[in-house]
């Protein structure tokens, strides 16, 4: 009676400790411990066997831990085949040419005779294998006793609940990933459709844009916006800033090619009264200001390479030093730059250095040209009349269908921009409440139409007072003449290629004014 009560009082206390484990690799390693210590074991190692039910995993083993039992020849295999226990010496176990399982018997202190337990589940599914180590060949004092049964019963009863509830837990978690994703559709979705009311078009890679601008938003990688002039990168660089965390904070936009190179350091950084000729007063800089929210460097292919440098030490650092000022001052701010440059040909040509391109791209954004995309032809042309209207308070209703096939044979050099250029010339001469028909779209050459002359290389441009056509129709003389005007200057950028400094020249501008014109009109260039 002694001896049953001492057993009885040995198993309560293991099954105690075995049912308080709430890990499966802590049932696992208590129980071995317990088999280890009660049946005076060397080693004892549980293996679990993976949902392929090739591979066998010991998380207490050095790495990699584990067995794959897909070669038929290894002895964990015929476990697995037959369900059946089996004893193996230590000299039928060194002819077994597995460096995974010689690793086993190298942590074991080489026992002269192991025992492979395989460990089925209620439905017959085996969990896995017992490995137990030891000296004495004699396995039958050990396996017959119930002691050791009942502990096999239960640690195979708790290891059940344990892959259960570690199921239930994935499911848990798939569930809420599988809600998670489904919200995140959701938002992407919704922030799409507010970006369609500015980033308009119904095309494939309209859509696609919009679906990256959303992303970009959600991130505080630098943006680098690319597309040809006029394309829109100004609407795409706003939209990353309204859809972002820093929509309630500044978007300072920076035009790197309006500002004269030698004061655009001064803008970006500010100074102190004083730091230079004719610094009269202390000025904040862009940086500053830019703190909290967004800084965009539209045209930043323009900027010097000396500034190029500075510029990138401050996006590293978001440190930056006024002009005449001792210390440094700190700018949290979003950086979107945008250019119609190929910068990779200006890093070649050694005007564009290689690391700024890299920290400016970290998210780079495509946009395509309007020749590529004219399914938008419609949506846009609805959406600049609407602009127009609601800006003067009147204008057309809409656009005919005969107006809509004339603008699709015309190639827009300077995309979306010039598109709305001609829209809005279309406007002033289209009677309110009528749609615009395709005589008042203006695609041919301006100056051909107005019968002026002109003349290249260096040669004055010359031209008799315009007979303009269509005057009946203009109700506002200043909203025409800025229309004429971007339309004169349009046409100058597309002749010289976009060069504004020769552009600027044959209008007898200075090209700083002309640099102003076309910001102030949105005006293409070529």
């Amino acid at each position: 009676m002694g001896r049953m009560q001492m057993e009885l009082h040995t198993g309560i206390e293991l099954a105690v400790a075995l049912t308080r484990q709430t890990t499966l690799p802590d049932l696992l390693k208590t129980a071995t411990a317990q088999l280890e210590n009660t049946f005076g074991l060397t080693r004892c190692w549980a293996l679990e066997l993976d949902l392929s039910g090739r591979i066998l995993h010991c998380s207490n083993l050095p790495e990699p831990g584990e067995f794959d039992c897909g070669d038929f020849s290894h002895p964990f295999a015929h476990l697995l085949q037959t369900g059946k226990a089996r004893e193996l010496t230590r000299a039928a176990s060194y002819r077994l040419d597995h460096l995974s399982f010689q690793s086993l018997i190298e942590a074991s202190d080489r026992p002269k005779s192991l025992w492979l337990e395989p460990l089925r589940g209620g439905d017959g599914r085996i969990l896995g294998i017992l490995v137990l180590c030891r000296d004495e060949p004699d396995w039958s004092g050990i396996t017959a006793q119930p002691l050791y049964c009942g502990l096999l019963q239960l640690l195979t009863h708790q290891w059940v609940s344990q892959l259960q509830s570690r199921d239930q837990v994935w499911q848990r978690r798939l569930l809420k990933r599988s809600l998670d994703n489904l919200h995140d559709a959701e938002t992407v979705r919704k922030r799409c459709e507010i970006l369609a009311r500015t980033l308009v078009g119904p095309s494939e890679s309209m859509t696609k844009l919009r679906a990256q601008v959303v992303r970009a938003a959600g991130s505080q990688l630098s943006v680098l916006v690319q597309g040809e002039t006029g394309c829109g990168k100004d609407v795409v660089a706003r939209g990353v800033h309204e859809l972002s965390d820093r929509a309630g904070g500044p978007m300072v936009v920076v035009n790197c090619a309006a500002i004269p190179d030698s004061l655009l350091e001064s803008e970006l950084f500010g100074h102190t009264k004083g730091a230079f000729s004719g610094a009269d007063q202390a000025k904040e800089g862009l940086l500053a200001q830019a703190n909290g929210g967004t800084l965009f460097l539209d045209e930043i292919g323009d900027m010097p390479m000396a500034l190029q440098s500075k510029l990138l030490r401050v996006l590293e650092s978001r440190q930056f030093r006024p002009l005449g000022a001792r210390q440094e001052q700190h700018s949290d701010f979003r950086l979107v730059a945008a250019t119609h440059q190929p910068l990779r040909q200006s890093i070649k040509d050694g005007s564009f250095r290689r690391d700024l391109f890299y920290r400016l791209s970290q998210f780079p954004l495509h946009v395509t040209s309007l020749s590529e995309r004219l399914d938008d032809l419609e949506s846009l042309s609805r959406h600049f009349i609407r602009l127009y209207t609601e800006r003067e308070g009147t204008g057309p209703l809409g656009i005919s269908s005969h107006a809509l096939q004339a603008l699709s044979t015309y190639d827009f050099p300077g995309n979306a921009r010039e598109l709305r250029n001609i829209i809005e010339l279309a406007c002033l001469q289209t009677p309110t409440g009528d749609d615009i028909q395709p005589e008042v779209l203006r695609l041919t050459d301006l100056f051909a139409e107005l019968g002026s002359t002109e003349k290249h290389e260096g040669a004055t441009f010359t031209s008799e007072a315009p007979a303009v056509s269509d005057t009946d129709d203009i109700r506002d003389l200043k909203a025409a003449a800025q229309a004429f005007e971007a339309a004169v200057i349009r046409d100058r950028l597309r002749q010289y290629g976009g060069n504004r400094a020769q552009a600027a020249e044959s209008l007898g501008l200075p090209k700083r004014t002309l640099a102003h014109k076309c910001l102030k009109y949105q005006v293409a260039e070529a």
